[in-house]
């Protein structure tokens, strides 16, 4: 994935700016960036967040920033904001979301001889330079951005920082959320919500599908509208989101703790406690106990000061460390007990895997997972929320391979939850956790816990429909 801020104000904006991206950071796992234009052009800095916070890697080129429209970016892979010179004018760009024909759109580029790119490592090319290749392919950054949209197989949402103001851009059917904030004398554009409190903005509307704008100081100047159909991501609710962020005006831990009771409803297990997979487990954990009247408990402290976020490293075995070395049992609340632990989702159950087994180890005498979502059966084609390489790292997909001894087979009935093949997909799963039960969430319950039509939720990873192409 990857999250995004930008500021047109009166006055300076590197604070708002700074501290606006920052709250992006649960988005994305390798670069940060910083761009802001002023009379003297532009000011850019990018730094390697893997292994480091956002902020303590930009604290000190803060200095080195000044103007009164900035951009920043959290990016998943490439290397932003791009500084580019066109006939266009020059500008600053950012973006976030998938390219799928990534190499049709850069082999019909260069059919246009005096097109060049510059490569990453291991020769692959920058998402966020073809998309600038787009734009400057067109007479305004109008016509660029539409055609960028147009183009694009899968998602791609954009800032452009440029001496006109700040062009924001939401990807075609608005699978990533852009929302409009403003307070006297600046306007700021944010995926996140939660970002605008805090530096004074009021939520002013969502973008909508498709839709572009130009943001200056003075106001937001509609250039497209937005299109009728929307593909908004369903998983946005379940996990990545933040909790206090809202999404189409749908905030993101009511929607958890409807997830969590919509599962006690259905469950009628005998427990002691409730807890929740820190962090995005507990909002669905706090739902499920209160609707059924169960404690709800901590037998899991997170370490945070020192230990990041488990999914940040880039390789598998140094997640899982992470994961391990954040996570301290509190024996007291675990030994002897029967535990039902709500879980946002099992993507590769790698690590769920080593929790189980360290509750048991502490004594724990039952283990109930319920995660807030149906089993994740087919690959995001159309965000980079998750780190999986493969759709055979998906728990639900290695537990098809083992039942078929092959991958790929009968995938539409395994995703369906009336079938028995689900239901032997799900035990599979059990079995390969160490789980006293199992139950995932039924779909249907879930998108009614969202509460937007079915028809403007991408659900693709759960039921490999693609809405957009019916």
């Amino acid at each position: 994935m990857g999250g995004f801020f930008g500021v047109a104000g009166r006055d300076d904006c590197v604070a708002d700016l700074f501290y606006g991206t920052d709250y992006h950071s649960h988005l994305g796992t390798k670069r940060g960036g910083l761009a802001t234009r002023n009379g003297n052009g532009f000011h850019r800095h990018i730094h390697n967040i893997e292994n480091a916070q956002f902020r303590s890697k930009f604290e000190d080129n803060l200095g080195d920033f000044a103007g009164t429209t900035g951009i920043g970016v959290i990016s998943d892979y490439e290397d932003q904001p791009l500084l580019i010179g066109s006939h266009l004018g020059n500008y600053a760009i950012v973006t976030v979301g998938k390219i799928n024909n990534l190499d049709a759109l850069v082999q019909k580029a260069f059919k246009i001889r005096t097109t060049h790119f510059s490569e990453m490592a291991g020769g692959e090319i920058n998402p966020t330079e073809l998309v600038a290749t787009l734009i400057n392919q067109e007479g305004t950054y109008t016509e660029g951005l539409s055609a960028v949209q147009e183009a694009i197989d899968g998602s791609c949402s954009i800032l452009l920082l440029t001496d006109e103001g700040i062009y924001v851009a939401r990807d075609r059917l608005g699978r990533t959320p852009i929302t409009l904030g403003r307070k006297d004398g600046a306007w700021a554009a944010s995926m996140e919500t939660c970002a605008l409190p805090n530096l004074g903005y009021a939520l002013d509307r969502y973008l909508g599908p498709g839709e572009i704008v130009r943001m200056t100081p003075d106001g937001v100047e509609s250039c497209k509208p937005a299109g009728e159909a929307m593909q908004i991501c369903a998983f946005l609710w379940v996990y990545y989101g933040y909790p206090a962020s809202n999404y189409e005006d749908i905030n993101t831990e009511v929607v958890r703790n409807r997830c969590g009771a919509a599962l006690a409803r259905r469950d009628d297990t005998e427990v002691d406690c409730v807890a929740g997979i820190p962090d995005s487990g507990t909002g669905h954990a706090i739902g499920y106990a209160n609707e059924r009247h169960l404690p709800y408990q901590r037998p899991f402290v997170k370490y945070t000061p020192t230990w990041p976020r488990s999914f940040m490293p880039q390789e598998q075995r140094v997640r899982d460390l992470v994961a391990k070395m954040k996570l301290i049992p509190v024996r007291e609340l675990i030994d002897g007990r029967r535990m039902l632990f709500c879980e946002d989702s099992i993507v590769r159950g790698t690590q769920l895997q080593d929790t189980i087994r360290r509750l048991y180890d502490a004594g724990a005498k039952e283990i109930h997972m319920r995660p807030a979502c149906p089993p994740l059966v087919y690959g995001c084609k159309f965000l980079n929320f998750s780190r999986s390489r493969s759709e055979l790292d998906l728990a639900a997909r290695r537990a098809i391979v083992e039942l078929e001894g092959k991958d790929g087979a009968n995938l539409a009935e395994y995703a369906d939850d009336s079938t028995e093949k689900n239901a032997r997909m799900v035990e599979q799963i059990r079995q390969k956790l160490n789980l006293t039960t199992l139950k995932y969430q039924k779909l249907d319950d879930l998108v009614e816990a969202i509460g937007l039509d079915r028809c403007k939720l991408c659900t693709y990873c759960w039921d490999g429909k693609d809405n957009a192409a019916t």
